[in-house]
């Protein structure tokens, strides 16, 4: 990384005059700029001035010393980020362990040797300058990820509510035309697998605006107590038509041998049932079972989705919480995917006191779900 040096400033604090005439020749015929203080409280005036990039600081001063100046530095906000190396004839480990431990940055001993003076002052700046620049990074990628999230919500919610009126128009024609006898089976299909996509691209949407106002922190858990089997229950009943297009079946086996009462946000665990089901779905192979169970054990209600579909390796399965990834791949009917769904379930899961977790081998099938606390009645 090059550094221009001469842009940064540099203030030099000792009472003796001749030390800070050396520090300032030395440093400037390397072209830094410096400039002095005879003691601690002409100093602090010049930081307040002229807010140096990097002071280098006697500890023995009449009055106030650099221990005393380091430490008011440091509890001062505007002024507490600025890197000190402390300036010493001590050589006791005691007093530079006092000094690290009052935030010096390093230190020097006296009397100065040029090429090590140069060195440390570099070495501050260049740490300096990879914060300034890992700050301003930072700052950029928060306002893209700001900017990127509010674009996302925008466009799912303004298309989220045309897309439910064309998904249940589909859903309607679908089930009324299979009942009629002149409709051509080509037509039929057709339906049938527009209906499809708008499902999915519903889901998608839906999934895309809760994600969005979850990470902008508009997204809040608003717990009531529930059974989660009752749930379950509806949620399979739903899921089952769509199950039904790849010729898969859903079984629901309950092995809960006590409550399943728990409080959680009924709609995020709705949304969580969800896509753990619909990706079942899409990884199952055609004329398959997907088994969706319900288990309680040592204060937990446990839901599972488990398919004997395609599997994910183990080298994807890291890649499949991580958000920077969004992790996808097609389904066993070549279906598509964003990357969401997974990352919305965790984020909703946690958000109601619960843990994720899955269980992957490829070419044999996959486990999801999700554990929650029981509710102590």
């Amino acid at each position: 990384m090059e550094i221009d040096f001469s842009k940064y400033r540099i203030l030099a604090v000792d009472d003796i005059p001749t030390n800070t005439l050396l520090l300032q020749m030395m440093l400037e015929q390397s072209g830094l700029h410096v400039f002095t203080a005879q003691n601690a409280e002409e100093a602090v005036e010049q930081v307040k001035e002229n807010k140096p990039d990097l002071i280098l600081l006697d500890i023995l001063m009449p009055g106030t010393d650099g221990f005393t100046m380091a430490k008011q530095l440091k509890e001062h906000p505007d002024h507490m980020d600025i890197p000190i190396i402390f300036l010493t004839a001590l050589n006791s480990p005691n007093d530079i362990v006092k000094g690290f431990q009052l935030g010096a940055d390093d230190y020097i001993t006296k009397p100065f040797n040029k090429e090590e003076l140069l060195v440390r002052v570099r070495h501050q700046l260049t740490l300096l300058e990879a914060k300034r620049t890992i700050e301003h990074q930072k700052a950029e990628l928060e306002q893209t990820i700001a900017g990127r999230d509010a674009l996302y919500s925008v466009i799912a919610h303004d298309l989220r509510m045309p897309m439910s009126t064309i998904k249940m128009i589909l859903n309607v024609l679908s089930i009324q035309l299979k009942e009629d006898s002149v409709i051509r089976p080509e037509v039929l299909e057709s339906i049938q697998n527009a209906n499809e996509v708008s499902e999915q691209l519903f889901r998608l949407l839906d999934n895309l605006l809760k994600w969005t106002k979850a990470q902008l922190g508009k997204l809040e858990a608003i717990k009531q107590p529930f059974n989660l089997a009752e749930l379950i229950e509806a949620e399979v009943e739903t899921a089952t038509i769509l199950a039904a297009n790849k010729h898969i079946s859903i079984r629901y086996v309950s092995t809960a041998n006590e409550e399943t009462d728990v409080e959680v946000d009924i709609d995020m665990i709705k949304t969580v049932m969800r896509n753990l089901i619909s990706n079942a779905i899409k990884y199952s192979y055609r004329d398959s079972e997907i088994e969706v169970k319900l288990e309680t054990e040592k204060g937990e209600v446990i839901y599972k989705v488990m398919d004997r579909g395609c599997g994910i390796s183990e080298e994807d399965q890291c890649k499949l919480l991580d958000v920077g990834t969004q992790y996808t791949t097609f389904g066993t009917d070549h279906e598509s995917g964003s990357g969401l769904g997974l990352l919305l379930v965790n984020n909703f899961v946690k958000l109601n006191n619960g843990r994720f977790f899955f269980q992957s081998k490829e070419g044999e099938g996959s486990t999801f779900g999700f554990a929650l606390p029981a509710l102590k009645k």
